[in-house]
């Protein structure tokens, strides 16, 4: 599946189409969110069930301030638009765990 880019403009809207998804929130500065970039992508393509995600939380700060962003890279869950998580990590293991349980829940 295909990462979608979000912005202020279409953030909610995008987010409230889709019925699992996950977002990450990015920051260009962060050396943790650039080393995982490419585990983001390359995980968002074994799980067709869950719509992938990407913002850069300071060029787009009004979705930034939706969530309580506390580390970088965060990563926020949304069920048919509302949130219903967000963690930061940068183990895969960790986030590929964390959609699995949410998938399963949706399923």
């Amino acid at each position: 599946m295909s990462i979608e880019d979000l912005t202020d403009d279409n953030f909610e809207a995008t987010i409230a189409s889709a019925s699992l998804a996950i977002v990450d929130f990015h920051a260009p500065w962060c050396g943790p969110c650039l080393m995982f970039k490419p585990k983001f992508k390359r995980i968002s393509k074994d799980y067709e069930g869950m719509a992938f995600f990407t913002l850069n939380g300071e060029a787009h700060p009004v979705a930034r301030a939706t969530v309580q962003i506390d580390n970088l890279p965060y990563f926020a869950v949304y069920l048919d638009g509302a949130f219903v998580e967000g963690f930061s990590t940068t183990k895969e293991e960790v986030f590929r765990e964390t959609v699995e349980r949410h998938l399963g829940a949706k399923g």
